[in-house]
């Protein structure tokens, strides 16, 4: 088999090219024959001002179907692509597109407010994806190629543009196809160096578990700019001939609950926090009720029951998917429990920017709970361990996935990819010995207690987030040695009790006595801190704990 990604591109643009591909959700859609030709006429662009394969294009926005095709243009054209999340701060834009030595930035109108074109000196353009108008040239021939757009591609394709003209250049697997710069939980961004391999290798992969067909439907709401929604909302889409929705506006759950009813996608890829708020507001208060509660006690009833929940909670996400995908950062245990007990078809996937992103996954049907799947197909997995089943050790991994290294940073690349290719993932977990591996946290994140035992933040988290009032919280070590937590409340919860500073307080401390009577003594929270905000996250809605540590002194 050739194992080209840009092949994968082209056939399905070819074999699709009367299909709907692209669509902004309540907006435009674009079929595969107009994906193919607004690619065209970016390529002819990029050749008139002489940008060579190899040669870095920055994208900046928003999902949406623009962000799609300068995507696919890029790489088609045999172009780098680093593409920047719409989120960052205007400062971190300006340092990736300088850092990438972008020779273009594509952006968004939102985007484009914030930054300052003369921070970035070396760029030779940006250009407002929405209708790919020049906003700064620093060149005549861009100049002249943008306002002769039209005309040079009447001259290329004097008849109309046909399935026959579309013939992309071939990749190699060892090429560099984009810079991901990653925003870490605990440093600075670095640039993860992905080649064609590894996007080919995801891209097999989605295709050989993840059933999707020519025509179905998906909602992209996970932001394209990050491994993850790329790979599973867009790339693998695209290249099957689905059609893909883009949420061009922050994905509230109001939102995402209107799309999935009106779109019914085939499949939901989504983070936890998306999941566990659907479900912490929408199903489990139903559940509280006495009645509810009594009725799931009584075997048969209880299955009937189950059923039920089953079903409004797969109607909640449009009642047409053959699963759902969680993955990007921890799973609140009790959740997960809940959706297991109701036989709720949903998997748990583990991967990283690294890795393009996949590393482990299993069918929902074959799926362990707790666990986050078994090794993806082309890659291994190892636990740095002396007893891998039941003694936690960092997670290893190996395989085409895994990136080249890290963009002008050897020392960083060195710390963590070995010369016999194992990458060192920072995360920390056990495999039983079917293969299914467990992650237990960050080895960033541990916390050594009192007598050198290792404290898992994530694990007291989980607990801490169930209890009344607490939509997120954050465990920090104090310069005493001992634990203390910052809760962010939950703000719906506490108006519509009318709760006042003191009584949060209390309930607050209440919630610290009931969880350390669950948790080892050298584990125990010593005091809760209110913190006004959402914690600030990263693109897998990760917390940025670093951001944190200082605020309990």
């Amino acid at each position: 088999m050739e194992q080209s990604f840009i092949a994968l591109i082209e056939e399905s643009i070819k074999k699709h090219w009367d299909y709907n591909a692209l669509t902004d959700y309540k907006g435009a859609t674009l079929q595969y024959k107009d994906v193919a030709r607004k690619i065209e006429k970016i390529h002819i662009v990029f050749q008139e001002c002489g940008i060579q394969p190899g040669d870095k294009i920055a994208v900046c926005g928003r999902n949406s179907s623009h962000w799609g095709v300068t995507f696919m243009a890029t790489l088609t054209y045999g172009a780098v692509v680093v593409p920047i999340l719409h989120e960052f701060k205007a400062d971190n834009v300006h340092t990736i597109v300088n850092h990438s030595e972008a020779k273009i930035l594509f952006v968004g109108d939102q985007v484009w407010e914030n930054l300052n074109e003369n921070a970035m000196p070396n760029l030779e353009a940006i250009i407002l994806m929405n209708d790919y108008s020049l906003l700064v040239s620093r060149s005549e021939k861009i100049t002249y190629a943008r306002e002769h757009l039209n005309e040079l591609f009447g001259k290329k394709y004097p008849k109309d543009f046909r399935p026959e003209h579309v013939d992309y250049r071939r990749d190699e697997p060892e090429e560099l196809a984009l810079i991901n710069y990653t925003s870490g939980t605990t440093s600075n961004s670095k640039g993860v160096m992905l080649p064609y391999r590894a996007l080919w290798s995801n891209a097999e992969f989605a295709k050989s578990v993840l059933n999707l067909k020519v025509g179905d439907k998906l909602v992209s709401m996970l932001p394209m700019a990050h491994m993850y929604g790329l790979a599973f909302e867009f790339i693998y889409e695209f290249i099957v001939g689905c059609h893909i929705y883009f949420l061009t506006r922050v994905p509230s759950p109001k939102i995402i609950f209107n799309a999935f009813s009106e779109i019914k996608p085939s499949l939901v890829v989504a983070v936890p926090l998306i999941i566990e708020k659907i479900i912490k507001k929408n199903v489990l208060p139903k559940l509280e009720h006495p009645a509810a509660k009594l009725m799931m006690r009584i075997p048969i009833i209880n299955d009937k029951i189950k059923a039920k929940v089953c079903e409004s909670v797969v109607n909640a996400f449009g009642g047409n998917f053959y699963e759902i995908i969680i993955g990007g950062s921890a799973f609140n245990r009790e959740i997960e429990e809940f959706l297991h007990s109701i036989d709720f078809p949903y998997t748990v996937g583990y991967g990283m920017t690294e890795c393009a992103p996949i590393i482990s996954y299993e069918d929902w049907k074959r799926f362990k709970l707790g666990s986050c799947g078994k090794a993806a197909p082309r890659m291994e997995i190892k636990i740095d361990s002396p007893d891998p089943q039941h003694v936690v050790g960092e997670i290893l991994c190996k395989g085409d996935n895994v990136m080249l290294g890290y963009y002008k940073n050897e020392e960083a690349t060195k710390a963590v990819l070995e010369e016999d290719g194992w990458l060192h993932t920072g995360d920390l977990g056990t495999m039983d010995e079917e293969g299914n591996l467990t992650i237990r946290g960050r080895s960033k994140n541990l916390i050594l207690g009192p007598s050198g035992q290792n404290i898992y933040p994530e694990e007291i988290e989980e607990r801490l987030n169930n209890f009344p009032y607490v939509a997120e919280s954050l465990i920090i070590q104090q310069a005493n040695g001992k634990l203390a937590a910052l809760v962010y409340p939950d703000a719906d919860a506490v108006s519509a009790e009318s709760l006042n500073e003191d009584a949060l307080i209390k309930v607050m401390e209440d919630n610290r006595v009931e969880l350390n009577k669950v948790l080892p003594s050298y584990s125990q929270i010593s005091t809760i801190k209110i913190y006004p905000e959402e914690f600030e996250k990263t693109p897998k809605k990760s917390i940025k704990r670093f951001l944190y540590q200082d605020v309990i002194s």
